[in-house]
């Protein structure tokens, strides 16, 4: 995999002000949003409180991500292997998803947001399924600011349901073996029709991707910063955004200054 990786430590020569000059910016940003639970650990509370701090920061990044003309995010919010954690702590993240669909809908629609959510959507209750469908139907002409969230989400998972697909779509005669391309599959894929992420951000200092995006990220810049999650704000994504602009983006080739 062709991917660059960069660890950001916490250095205040790279602190910029918000909406600060970070050089070329990427069409889609996607963020592995890691570290809620040591972050609560840190400061004696439950790891529900970090997963309830996490969502502050998703709202922070997403307006920060909009106001910097960033077209498309991607916020991995619930791995499908997620279920193996207590079953508390899994109703505690199903609850957060159904309140910030209900508390922030009517805010991301009038700020132009365009929501979807990926993922396997047969194993979530059929609540949070019909909350999701009622979120994409209502901002689905916004144009501002595309936010995926990954939610029951694996990469493996996605790729194996995107050929079953496909392979339904070959039994069908609607396709044929040899007219299928990478840029034909990856429209099986959850992700459709999208950019592939240019830049993939992965706070708390851990530098792994986790199951997230496997096909998409393929060329993505990879920029793992040592931030929680729920301290992420605007400044850490231009801090981020900075080590991306300063990225020569090859994508196997050669630049014209390399021998």
């Amino acid at each position: 995999m062709a991917t660059k990786v960069a660890s950001i430590a916490e250095d205040d020569a790279l602190r910029l002000d918000p909406i600060a000059s970070v050089g070329p910016l990427p069409r889609h940003v996607a963020v592995i949003m890691d570290g809620n639970g040591r972050w609560a650990r840190a400061r004696g509370l439950p790891r529900t409180e970090g997963h309830r701090q996490g969502v502050d920061a998703v709202r922070r990044t997403v307006r920060a991500a909009g106001d910097r003309g960033i077209p498309y995010l991607t916020l991995f919010g619930f791995s499908s292997e997620n279920w193996s954690r207590p079953q508390p702590e899994v109703s505690f993240l199903m609850d957060l998803l159904r309140g910030y669909i209900r508390r922030d809908l009517d805010e991301l629609r009038d700020a132009g947001v365009r929501v979807s959510i990926i993922g396997e959507r047969g194993g979530l209750p059929d609540d949070i399924n019909a909350l999701i469908e009622n979120a994409e139907s209502t901002t689905r002409n916004n144009g501002r600011l595309h936010l995926q969230v990954a939610f029951n989400y694996g990469g493996r998972d996605e790729i194996v349901r995107a050929a079953r697909r496909l392979a339904a779509d070959v039994a069908k005669g609607q396709t044929h073996p040899e007219a299928v391309s990478e840029q034909s599959f990856a429209r099986y894929l959850d992700t459709g029709d999208l950019p592939e992420p240019d830049l993939l951000i992965r706070t708390s200092g851990e530098q792994r991707i986790s199951n997230f995006l496997l096909w998409q990220c393929a060329y993505s810049e990879f920029v793992f910063i040592d931030d929680l999650w729920p301290d992420f704000d605007g400044v850490s994504l231009d801090r981020a955004l900075t080590i991306y602009g300063g990225r020569s983006r090859r994508f196997g080739g050669v630049t014209a200054v390399e021998p």
